[in-house]
């Protein structure tokens, strides 16, 4: 397909573990990508095709489109100009995600006895770059989720539908939180699981958390909170009022007509990646991480910073 010259966009709808490598190829071709969510299934491969996507010159999207409609909300443009302005040192919001990502539904298997492989299906190449084991179909088809080999479970199913507007509005598309704590019981090594809350801080002291609302206590921090121009001093508040508006975010569609940047980048759609990525690693480990968003690895910490960059089945490789 890709050497076909009459198509020139590609949408993925692969499980997550194919999701890079076809992206790259894709765009090593010439052709411009729509992606399912989530981008990826570990943080390396986020920065692999962010990288492809500046090298080949092409147009890049995963396919939320909710930021789209929170850059227009004037309430959100605000926030994003104090964020992006810099002059918030310690900003103190706080952005509560309670619910709905499907935790229990896209829970993994931990004890499936092997099934034979069906005639119709090449094992093989399903698994690709992912660890080879052994056929069930729980690990194929939607419940692919629930084993960290293809996804992250329902947060890496849901997670980018609902913090890649939020991310756009605080102005984080170019960083990543530096610390992470999870409220979790001990993770399978094969299956997703469940959890109770991830608590994501910035740098700058922004914090995200995702409450599960399915296991456990939730998360019992007194409402989420915000940012306003009252949170900054006068002379702050006049140079975030002269700031024109950012501009308007392109769609993948008006990208690919006038081959400017799309709205929902490889760079943004990777950062997002990253957050759910993280939380999974924190999740698997048991343990708060310290997270260095410029290098991209964990601080501190063999184990889990194994899990950023994880090796893929020969013949596959970044």
């Amino acid at each position: 397909m890709f050497e076909r010259k009459d198509i020139d966009v590609v949408a993925i709808a692969t499980p997550p573990h194919w999701h890079a490598l076809i992206s790259i190829a894709a765009m090593e071709a010439g052709k411009d990508v729509l992606c399912e969510k989530p981008m990826t299934r570990f943080i390396a491969e986020g920065r692999a095709v962010a990288d492809a996507e500046k090298r080949y010159n092409r147009i890049f999207q995963v396919g939320t489109f909710g930021r789209f409609g929170t850059s227009r909300n004037p309430a959100n443009i605000e926030t994003h100009k104090i964020m992006k302005s810099g002059l918030l040192k310690n900003c103190k919001a706080v952005h509560i995600k309670r619910g709905g990502l499907k935790i229990k539904e896209w829970s993994g298997m931990v004890n499936a006895t092997p099934r034979p492989i069906p005639k119709s299906l090449n094992w093989d190449m399903y698994v690709g770059p992912s660890p080879m084991k052994p056929y069930h179909p729980h690990r194929t088809g939607g419940t692919h989720r629930g084993y960290w080999d293809y996804e992250g479970g329902g947060l890496a199913d849901m997670g980018q539908h609902h913090f890649d507007p939020v991310q756009w509005t605080f102005a984080k598309d170019d960083t990543s939180p530096v610390v992470i704590d999870v409220y979790a019981p001990p993770a399978h090594p094969e299956a997703c699981g469940m959890w109770g809350w991830v608590e994501m801080k910035y740098a700058d002291g922004l914090t995200f958390v995702f409450d599960s609302g399915e296991w456990g206590e939730p998360y019992d921090r007194t409402g989420p909170r915000g940012v306003s121009m009252s949170d900054l001093d006068e002379e702050s508040r006049k140079k975030v009022a002269a700031m024109p508006d950012p501009e308007p975010l392109v769609s993948f569609a008006e990208a690919v007509k006038t081959r400017k940047r799309a709205g929902g980048n490889a760079d943004a759609a990777h950062r997002c990646a990253t957050l759910l990525h993280l939380a999974n690693i924190a999740i698997r480990t048991g343990r708060k991480i310290h997270y260095d968003p410029v290098k991209e690895e964990i601080i501190g910490d063999d184990e889990a910073n194994r899990l950023v960059n994880q090796p893929m089945r020969a013949p596959w490789h970044l």
